[in-house]
């Protein structure tokens, strides 16, 4: 592994290791919520899950889905070197090829595949 390589995979766990809820093996929805700078209440509508879900962090659904979008983050924080930068593109920048969706939008919407697609295509090069 490079040194770039090792930097990078080290940002990355870090971003992961920091949205463990205390104590337990799961996702902290409260922590996530704070990295991606937005309200706890509007993390249901990002996960795609109903609010009153968040009461339960342990819920299996949610979980997979913040893992999904962890996924997407992390796979973007490797083509801009940044979490910062893949937190705001996934939230904010619209996808062309799939109707100017954001990848939030997408990934809420159970397209987390596409999103991985569409990252993948962009490391290699199929995109200017």
């Amino acid at each position: 592994m490079t040194i770039a390589q090792n930097t990078q995979a080290a940002m990355v766990s870090g971003f992961v290791e920091s949205l463990q809820e205390p104590r337990t093996p799961y996702i902290s929805p409260k922590r996530f919520s704070k990295a991606l700078g937005v309200q706890v209440t509007n993390l249901a509508d990002l996960t795609g899950v109903h609010r009153n879900t968040l009461r339960n962090p342990a819920s299996e659904r949610l979980q997979s889905r913040m893992r999904e979008m962890i996924k997407a983050i992390t796979a973007a924080a490797t083509l801009t070197g940044d979490i910062s930068k893949a937190i705001y593109w996934y939230r904010n920048e619209p996808i062309a090829e799939y109707d100017h969706k954001t990848a939030a939008e997408l990934v809420a919407e159970g397209h987390f595949e596409a999103v991985l697609s569409y990252l993948r295509d962009l490391e290699n090069g199929a995109r200017g």
